[in-house]
């Protein structure tokens, strides 16, 4: 199966994030989407948070009340290898949203309400990189639709 875009997620601040059929992408994120705490989260190297549906799925087998959204990511994947996922890979979203990866999203205590132990370290990147929600900065803008294509792009020169 190719990857493609699970889930466009977007709030006005804090968590769950509610799904969007659509959204437009800017510099500093999805149209419509806001974060409460702008110090740790938004900005144009953490514009956009995404995460795999595989990763969610996974968690949801082993009893915990996750969802897309739940965890705060912008955008839930499906199909990608997210382990290749890191820092300095770029992905084209849709026909023409272009994003590099800049960073692991460090978890926080807003998601112990979706883990049914309450230990959302799990997300961690220093416990498990393939695990973790990851940030993004845009390179080029436009528009995107659950169900879109998602590309991992050759890296540049």
């Amino acid at each position: 199966m190719a990857a493609s875009i699970a889930r466009i997620n977007t709030s006005e601040g804090g968590v769950p994030k509610r799904a969007v059929a659509e959204a437009e992408v800017t510099e500093l994120g999805l149209a419509g989407d806001r974060q409460r705490d702008r110090q740790s989260h938004g900005g144009t190297e953490r514009a956009l948070c995404l995460f795999a549906i595989e990763n969610i799925q996974a968690m949801q087998a082993q009893g915990h009340p996750i969802a897309p959204g739940t965890t705060g990511e912008n955008i839930t994947t499906q199909g990608l290898d997210w382990a290749a996922v890191t820092p300095g890979t770029r992905l084209r979203l849709g026909e023409s949203v272009e994003v590099e990866i800049t960073g692991y999203t460090a978890p926080c205590d807003n998601l112990t309400a979706f883990f049914s132990d309450g230990d959302y370290m799990r997300m961690s990147a220093e416990r498990d990189p393939a695990n973790s929600r990851v940030y993004a900065r845009v390179l080029r803008g436009g528009l995107i639709r659950a169900g879109d294509p998602v590309a991992v792009l050759k890296p540049t020169g």
